[in-house]
């Protein structure tokens, strides 16, 4: 059964049966969705896998699901990077989950797609298309966020709008960006123009872009001259999971030539910009791709929770960490 994306935003509870997926394009909004779940059963028994993982050991979630918790428990698993490969698994365990609550995530996947149709035909599961954002969405987040700022104008609005391309995660970066600026809680428009336009990852992103291209001298020599800002790791972070998310994006809509599926995204790839991006998309695969992706959100999410560690090392051993995959045969 299909449940629209913004009223499971507003009330997770809509997801009351046991198995859901979510699936598409919006990247962003699918990261939300993952944070939600996990933050509404924090005090549950929490299991995360990647699909490769359950697929090279097919018996791994029957069993972690047939295995009742000491304390009776339920378990919320999520599987990750999941496409159509996982539906045999799930056919034949949507019918024992018993109190469990397992949450599938996607990338695209075609009308025609046999995981697609069965949770949408399925009244006993549920399916969250997540489509890409528009203004008014985006607004609204803009708005629930910022609520409590004074001189929230729907000028400044629109002017946050149209400085991220469309872009949920942008947007958060942006948000996050005005919270740590604007103190009192007071905007004007001379110090917001000025901040959103101003790229404060432009000395991050050679760093990025050579982690990405596997060039461990450059990368090295980079980490020993840039400066990286303690106050600014989260945003680092979601630049590197930007790039990979639209490297991600290229491989999955492969039209044979990457030069031309590059051409086709949208928002499109800025010109100057386009030569490493090209460079990177020819050197990355999917799994690699995924794997990075998920070490990104986990290290975010350990950096977010605990604040006695070094979280500068974390992110240079992340970027070296990057380089090696890039590099392995």
């Amino acid at each position: 059964m299909i449940c629209k994306s913004y009223l499971v935003e507003e009330n997770l509870n809509i997801l009351e049966n046991k198995l859901s997926l979510f699936y598409g394009e919006n990247a962003g909004l699918i990261l939300d969705f993952k944070k939600k779940i996990i933050e509404a059963n924090k005090t549950k028994q929490i299991f995360r896998y990647n699909q490769d993982e359950l697929l090279s050991n097919t018996n791994k979630l029957y069993n972690e699901i047939n295995n009742i918790s000491l304390f009776g428990e339920k378990k919320v698993i999520l599987i990750e990077n999941a496409n159509e490969k996982i539906l045999p698994i799930v056919e034949e365990i949507y019918s024992t989950i018993s109190d469990n609550l397992i949450y599938i995530f996607s990338g695209r996947l075609e009308k025609k797609s046999k995981l697609r149709i069965f949770f949408e035909e399925k009244k006993s599961v549920r399916i969250v298309p997540c489509y890409q954002d528009t203004d008014i969405t985006l607004k609204k987040i803009i708005q629930k966020k910022l609520k409590n700022y004074r001189n929230l104008t729907p000028n400044f609005i629109n002017l946050i709008v149209e400085n991220c391309g469309n872009d949920r995660t942008t947007i958060q970066n942006e948000i996050e960006k005005i919270q740590n600026f604007f103190i009192d809680q007071t905007l004007n428009k001379e110090d917001l123009t000025k901040l959103i336009n101003y790229r404060e990852d432009d000395d991050f992103l050679p760093i990025r872009d050579k982690a990405i291209l596997g060039n461990k001298s450059e990368t090295n020599k980079l980490l020993n001259t840039t400066i990286i800002e303690d106050d600014k790791i989260i945003f680092y972070l979601n630049t590197i999971n930007q790039r990979f998310l639209r490297l991600q994006e290229v491989l999955e809509q492969n039209t044979g030539s990457v030069e031309g599926t590059i051409n086709l995204l949208k928002p499109p790839i800025f010109w100057k910009d386009k030569p490493i991006f090209i460079l990177q998309a020819r050197m990355w695969d999917l799994e690699k791709i995924r794997f990075v992706l998920k070490k990104n959100y986990d290290i975010e999410l350990k950096i977010k929770s605990s604040s006695n560690i070094n979280r500068k090392t974390i992110l240079k051993k992340h970027l070296v960490d990057i380089c090696n995959v890039v590099s392995a045969a």
